[in-house]
């Protein structure tokens, strides 16, 4: 495998108070490899790790053991900025408020390249409006930020991000809050982005199909350890799912793709009512 991430014996524990809190836990042993031109989809239950590790990937937080390299690199080498160019990350949520255009928002993904210039250039306009040409909001260029619906926002954090430039994508939740027609869009823009520009992707998702249907591996996630790393047919296992997640599902194939389709295997109400998984 030609690996452009390497994860090794990642180690990280937040402080005592947090953990009685309940907002923190430890990640212990992870370990993985993100090949050149990959989608990684990133799955787990709650408080599994997977915002930790995208934490510890953008240098948020620093690990206490283990390494991180990028194209071999460790990134305790890395400045901020040589990460930014090279690291671009789409956020769960878009704040709906921001007092900027589309086109804006878009440009600061440029920042990065040159932190000590206040004005973009010819090139840095020609960078966003080809990211924005590929998401599919050239027609928003001048609109307000804050006039757009959600998934419009996703769209332009998306455009945003590829006007970095990365050679590593990492999206976090991007599906979440979508109604079914943006999840369909968002889909196949994470597919046209790494096919058309050979993108790696990291997907981090709650949303087992989408990543079941964009992604070439699976890496599964509980209370901080890697329970499975594979393609989605042998991550999405009926009985490991079951053991993970503290919930019965059903596992089927797509008819079309032959991706796996993952359910909850809904018991019956009491009185009979109610449905099944299948």
């Amino acid at each position: 495998m030609n690996a452009l991430l390497e994860v090794s014996g990642l180690d990280f524990t937040y402080a005592p108070e947090r953990r009685q809190r309940g907002r923190g836990f430890a990640l212990s042993a992870v370990t993985f490899t993100v090949a050149r031109g990959e989608i990684l989809g990133v799955i787990g239950p709650n408080s599994a790790g997977k915002t930790t590790l995208i934490r510890l990937l953008t240098r948020v937080l620093e690990p206490q053991g283990g390494e991180i390299r990028l194209d071999g690199t460790s990134l305790r080498q890395l400045g901020r900025f040589t990460l930014a160019r090279q690291v671009a990350v789409v956020p769960q949520d878009v704040p709906s408020g921001l007092p900027f255009t589309v086109e804006q928002v878009v440009l600061m993904g440029r920042y990065p390249h040159a932190p000590r210039r206040f004005f973009e250039t010819a090139g840095d306009l020609a960078v966003a409006r080809a990211a924005m040409e590929l998401t599919g909001v050239s027609d928003l260029a001048q609109a307000p930020v804050q006039s757009l619906s959600g998934g419009e926002r996703q769209r332009v954090a998306l455009a945003r991000a590829l006007a970095q430039e990365p050679r590593l994508l990492v999206l976090d939740e991007p599906t979440a809050h979508l109604d079914l027609r943006y999840q369909a869009e968002c889909a196949a823009l994470l597919r046209s982005v790494n096919r058309e520009r050979g993108v790696t992707v990291l997907l981090v998702s709650h949303d087992l199909n989408l990543a079941a249907e964009v992604s070439d591996r699976l890496l599964l996630l509980s209370e901080g350890r890697v329970v499975r790393l594979g393609p989605p047919a042998e991550v999405l296992e009926e009985g490991l799912l079951t053991a993970v997640y503290g919930c019965p599902v059903v596992v089927d194939r797509h008819a079309v793709t032959g991706r796996p389709v993952v359910q909850v295997a809904w018991a019956p109400a009491p009185d009979g009512g109610g449905r099944e998984g299948r």
